[in-house]
C-alpha cells in the first residue's frame, strides 16, 4: 500500500496540470515616498518608474524546484523585448506605452512554461512647462524657479539659466529641482533673465524650451498665477 501511494505521489509530480505550488505574483513600486503594490495592473504611471516583479511562491510541493519567466511583451507585439530568468526581477520603465509583464513557469527539463498571471504596466505620455515668472521673496509661494508641476514622464532633464548677457549663471538635471535667484551665493537684481531646457519624454518627444524668465523679488502673490 505505501509502495502504490508513492507512486501516485511521484506521477502527480510528473504530470503536467497538476499543481506543484502556489504563486501570487506581484508588482512592488514607490511614487512620491508611498509604497504601492498590485497584481492586475498599473495605470497611467510616470517614467521613469522602477518596478520589482515577485513570484511570491508558496505550497511548493517537495522535490520541486521551479523555474521563471518574466517576458515584457508591448501592446501590439507577440514576442518580448526582453526576458528575465529569476523568482523576482527589477525593471525600470522609461518608454511610454503599455508593457503585458508576465510570469510562466516550469518544473524541470522538457516541460513547457506555463502562464501564471499577467501584470499590465501603463505608462503616460510626457508633458512639460516651464513657468515664465517666479518671485523669490521668502514668502514659501513660488519662491524657486522650476518645471511646472505638471510635468510627466520626463526621462531626461537639463535647465540653464542666463543673465541678460548671455553669460551661464545656473544649472541643474533634476527635473524637480529648481534655481532660488541666487548667484554665487548671494541674490541677483530683479529683472528679465532666461532659460534654456533640453529635455526628453518617454514618449520620444524632444523638449527644447527657450524663454524669458521675469525675477520678480518684491511681487506678492495674489489670486493669479504666474
Amino acid at each position: 500500500m505505501k509502495v502504490k501511494l508513492y507512486f501516485v505521489l511521484s506521477l502527480m509530480l510528473l504530470l503536467p496540470g497538476v499543481t506543484q505550488a502556489d504563486f501570487d505574483p506581484k508588482a512592488y513600486y514607490t511614487v512620491d515616498g508611498e509604497d504601492f503594490e498590485e497584481s492586475e495592473s498599473i495605470n497611467d504611471a510616470q517614467a521613469p518608474l522602477r518596478v520589482t516583479f515577485r513570484a511570491n511562491p508558496s505550497n511548493i510541493a517537495e522535490g520541486v524546484q521551479p523555474s521563471y519567466e518574466w517576458r515584457f511583451v508591448k501592446d501590439g507585439r507577440t514576442d518580448p523585448y526582453i526576458t528575465r530568468y529569476e523568482e523576482n526581477t527589477e525593471f525600470e520603465f522609461r518608454e511610454s506605452g503599455v508593457t503585458a509583464v508576465s510570469l510562466y513557469v516550469s518544473y524541470g527539463d522538457g516541460n513547457d512554461p506555463e502562464l501564471v498571471a499577467t501584470i499590465r504596466v501603463g505608462i503616460s505620455t510626457s508633458l512639460l512647462e516651464m513657468p515664465n515668472a517666479f518671485s523669490p521673496n521668502g514668502d514659501g509661494i513660488n519662491d524657486i524657479y522650476k518645471a511646472k508641476d505638471n510635468h510627466k514622464s520626463i526621462v531626461e532633464f537639463k535647465a540653464y539659466i542666463f543673465n541678460r548677457w548671455g553669460q551661464k549663471i545656473y544649472e541643474w538635471s533634476d527635473i524637480d529641482g529648481g534655481w532660488d535667484g541666487t548667484h554665487g551665493g548671494k541674490p541677483v537684481k530683479p529683472g528679465v533673465y532666461f532659460v534654456l531646457v533640453k529635455a526628453r519624454g518617454a514618449d520620444g518627444t524632444e523638449y527644447n524650451i527657450k524663454r524669458d524668465v521675469n525675477l520678480l523679488r518684491d511681487y506678492i502673490e495674489g489670486n493669479s498665477e504666474l
